[in-house]
């Protein structure tokens, strides 16, 4: 990366491997993080436009989306190979570019006001708020430009920008519910919850998943197992985001990398204050198994999106 400030250089750090998850499942992750440098790389930006991107792509995520993508596109194809999900890598790219830019702005005083994320501070503590806020606004930009740069096929880039699209106004949305309300009224205490996070987590995780089949699929071909990649999509996005809950009341910040108990003291809803600690865990279960239900017909090379979900399923992190 060209001549970063000297803040940004020395928080750099490469996306950290996902815990639990076997070494075989990670090993993608080296060409999804090459592919987004490479990304990156190209941008005719100002430079500090483009390190402040850089800060926010390489600050040592997961990459589960990317990842979920890749391995979406191979239990599709029925193949079981370490490249089976390569024709993923531009939909994971420009997922995670939409991811990075949420987690920017959600990090912004305005927003959660946090000032650490995985271990480090947030983009807007190491930079500004202002470049926080335009670089969030490049990379929601520059994803749909990348999907139009690299996707050839006309009905292939259409299905893979619908699918972002949607993905991306269900994540605003779930923001908005969680900070500034707008239920339509006479939901319980849990359906809030469930509308917040099907949108604010799960829409984005369905769309990495589906955008990762759509890359191995013609339009037309095998609905049955791009449904069934849906079901399981859905089941681990909410899932995903009762784990999170669970953590923020288990976790110190240290082991979580960001602030734990943050949304009980906003006084926000949260899965263990509404059902408690033992039923949340209950759920976790009972979204894990029908997930994992959901992928079974499509056989071994779907193992290694139930070795995510499983994964998933008892993160501490």
């Amino acid at each position: 990366m060209p001549h970063a400030p000297a803040n940004l250089t020395t928080a750099l750090t490469p996306p950290v491997n996902a815990g639990e998850l076997p070494q075989h499942i990670l090993t993608p992750l080296a060409a999804v993080d090459d592919y987004l440098r490479d990304i990156v790389g190209k941008l005719d930006f100002p430079v500090n436009l483009r390190d402040a991107i850089a800060y926010a792509l390489y600050g040592g995520g997961k990459r589960l989306r990317p990842l979920m993508a890749w391995w979406c596109a191979a239990a599709v194809s029925g193949r079981t190979d370490h490249d089976a999900g390569i024709k993923s890598l531009p939909a994971g790219a420009a997922v995670e570019l939409v991811h990075a830019f949420s987690l920017v702005h959600d990090d912004l005083p305005a927003m959660d006001d946090d000032d650490l994320r995985r271990g480090r501070p947030t983009l807007h503590i190491a930079t500004s708020e202002a470049m926080a806020i335009l670089a969030g606004d490049a990379m929601l930009n520059l994803a749909y430009a990348h999907l139009a740069q690299v996707i050839d096929h006309p009905a292939t880039l259409r299905s893979l920008v619908r699918e972002l699209a949607q993905g991306t106004s269900g994540m605003i949305a779930g923001q908005v519910y969680d900070t500034l309300a707008g239920f339509e009224p006479g939901l319980s205490d849990e359906q809030k919850l469930r509308t917040i996070h099907i949108n604010k987590t799960g829409a984005l995780l369905r769309a990495a998943c589906r955008m990762g089949a759509i890359c191995q699929l013609s339009p037309s071909e095998n609905l049955p197992a791009l449904s069934a990649i849906s079901h399981y999509a859905d089941d681990i996005g909410l899932m995903f985001q009762i784990v999170d809950d669970i953590i923020d009341v288990t976790q110190p910040p240290e082991h979580a990398g960001k602030k734990t108990g943050k949304d009980i003291d906003a006084g926000k809803l949260t899965y263990p204050g509404v059902l408690g600690m033992d039923l949340s865990r209950k759920r976790v279960t009972e979204l894990l198994d029908h997930a994992l239900t959901s992928i079974a017909p499509l056989g071994p090379a779907a193992e290694p999106l139930a070795q995510i979900a499983r994964y998933m399923a008892v993160r501490t992190k």
